[in-house]
């Protein structure tokens, strides 16, 4: 018993569900435009238009001279049923009820026409300009609203059609209430069956689009694991025996000089440093969503290089066997985190450059602060001897320069007086308005 209980709550909530979609369907008057045709536009908009009026004047004349309505009647439920052609294709479900509601007046109206034998053999309670309206309604109605709604839509045109021709059904006419009905199924059915098709292409499309995406975000996982590959199996392993090398180093040396082991345990410290951002950068190829820097995985890596540490690179650059000086102008103040690792990554990058292509010069780094961000200027002076070949393919000024348009800056390189070198980078930073910060014990 209470499983019947279970089953008959069950679907009379389903159908309660029902009713209340089929009330949302059916009871508005939301726009609902049809969307213009892939190849020929609004050409079908344009024929749906034309049909209309050719419907409307040969519905008004049928109804006037055969129905002997007057001309303002007959004209006036003409364009009901008719102008309900040209309003489905931007409000079909208001459509639907016009076309509906124009019929059955005419219906109503030629009614006692035919009961005291005025008229005889008038096609009713549906004359053919009326069906075809309607069925143009029904078509357009099917191809943008629920399968639901247009089984509804067929079930109020029968429902309408039985009540004029079976229940109050006249004398004296040529019944089409059968065909009417007929015709509209027919209708109904193609529109849903068009509805199902479109539908299905542009499912197809998207399908299509994301297997694309998919072969493109395959494609990219795949190269950047093959760098991934190529940077552990060449980079890190080189760098790995430089670590290994600079720590045996000393004790293949009978009492090795302080400086020697001071310089080994730069190069020592320089390839660990190296090997834990190359670790870093590895885990960000592998991964196919990167954890953000500020994310909760951020604490399994060094924090990135802020201008906190610049005094520590410039030591690591001394100890190398560059003389480096340090100048900074302007009120010192924090700096958002991208421009804070953009000036340092240049400096770093610009220091290198020095060792590697001027042997033998001088170096000053210049950091100078303003309201609107921070200069960074990196000046060698010329080389004492040749620099050796190099096999670097010239992309640190490339990224030095991208890092700072990246910021909205910019940056410059090029020969210095004396046949020196110069590196002028600005990243915009506008300090915060006195009114934008915060208030302690009262006042900003």
């Amino acid at each position: 018993m209470s499983r019947l209980k279970h089953v008959t709550d069950t679907g009379g909530r389903r159908g309660l569900r029902l009713l209340l979609m089929l009330r949302h369907d059916l009871l508005t008057l939301r726009a609902d435009p049809m969307p213009p045709s892939v190849w020929l536009r609004w050409v079908p908009h344009g024929l749906v238009c034309l049909a209309a009026v050719a419907l409307l004047v040969g519905d008004a004349d049928q109804l006037q001279g055969q129905g002997k309505l007057g001309m303002g009647t007959s004209l006036l439920i003409a364009a009901g049923q008719c102008g309900a052609v040209a309003l489905a294709l931007h409000r079909p479900v208001p459509a639907l009820w016009l076309s509906l509601a124009a019929t059955l007046t005419g219906a109503v109206l030629l009614r006692p026409l035919l009961m005291g034998y005025q008229i005889s053999g008038f096609p009713w309670p549906w004359n053919p300009w009326g069906i075809a309206a309607h069925l143009l309604v029904l078509l357009l109605l099917a191809l943008r609203v629920p399968t639901r709604a247009s089984a509804a839509a067929l079930a109020l045109t029968a429902l309408l059609t039985f009540a004029l021709q079976g229940v109050w059904e006249a004398w004296y006419h040529s019944p089409t209430g059968e065909a009417a009905v007929l015709l509209s199924a027919v209708a109904v059915v193609l529109g849903i069956a068009l509805r199902g098709r479109r539908e299905a292409r542009a499912e197809l499309v998207e399908q299509t689009t994301l297997t694309a995406e998919e072969r493109a975000r395959r494609t990219l996982l795949e190269e950047r694991s093959r760098i991934a590959r190529e940077l552990h199996d060449v980079v890190a392993h080189h760098m790995s025996v430089i670590s290994i090398q600079a720590q045996v180093a000393p004790h293949l040396v009978e009492d090795p000089p302080g400086e020697l082991k001071e310089n080994l345990a730069g190069i020592r410290q320089n390839a660990v440093d190296a090997l834990t951002e190359l670790r870093r950068v590895l885990d960000v190829l592998r991964s196919e969503h990167p954890v953000p820097d500020d994310g909760p995985e951020t604490s399994r890596h060094a924090p990135q290089p802020t201008l906190d540490r610049l005094e520590a690179l410039v030591e690591n650059t001394r100890a190398a066997g560059l003389a480096v000086t340090t100048e900074v102008s302007g009120g010192r103040r924090p700096l958002p985190p991208g421009v804070e690792l953009s000036a340092y990554r240049i400096v770093q990058e610009a220091l290198s450059n020095v060792l590697r292509h001027a042997p033998g010069a001088t170096a000053r780094v210049a950091l100078a602060y303003d309201p609107d961000g921070l200069r960074v200027e990196v000046v060698n002076t010329s080389p004492s001897r040749e620099a050796p070949p190099s096999a670097g393919a010239g992309h640190g000024l490339l990224g030095m320069r991208e890092r700072a348009v990246m910021l909205g800056g910019g940056l410059t390189a090029g020969p210095w007086s004396g046949g020196g070198y110069r590196v002028d980078a600005y990243l915009p930073a506008p300090a915060p308005h006195a009114s934008a910060l915060p208030l302690r014990n009262g006042t900003a």
